[in-house]
């Protein structure tokens, strides 16, 4: 699976955005997708996570409530849709791929940067 994420930008706090991934070679509809982050000398973070169908959604602490996890499957892409942003939500964002049922991600995207100014 090819994973390309993009949609970042610099925005102001309050402000919204909305990130894409759009998965190419195996199906996308046999993997799990999530979402990560890192802000620089910081650990890579888990943000959200959906399943295959689109029925099970997972939040990390930091966005729940604020940012939103999609799936279109007929587009082999995954959405995270982010409101109220703030300064401490400034990162790269990375999608990644997983089996279900297994807990490591197997395929990685390139990262998309997100700045949220004050």
């Amino acid at each position: 699976v090819q994973l390309q994420a993009s949609g970042g930008g610099l925005v102001q706090a309050g402000a919204s955005l909305r990130l894409s991934c759009a998965a190419s070679g195996r199906t996308f509809s046999e993997y799990d997708m999530g979402w990560f982050r890192q802000a620089p000398g910081k650990e890579r973070e888990f943000v959200a996570r959906i399943n295959w169908p689109g029925n099970a959604l997972y939040y990390g602490d930091s966005v729940g409530g604020r940012f939103i996890i999609s799936r279109d499957n007929a587009k082999n892409t995954v959405y995270l849709q982010m409101n109220s942003l703030n300064p401490e939500d400034t990162a790269v964002y990375y999608c990644a791929a997983k089996r279900t049922g297994y807990s490591r991600y197997e395929y990685w995207g390139q990262g998309t940067q997100v700045t949220v100014s004050s």
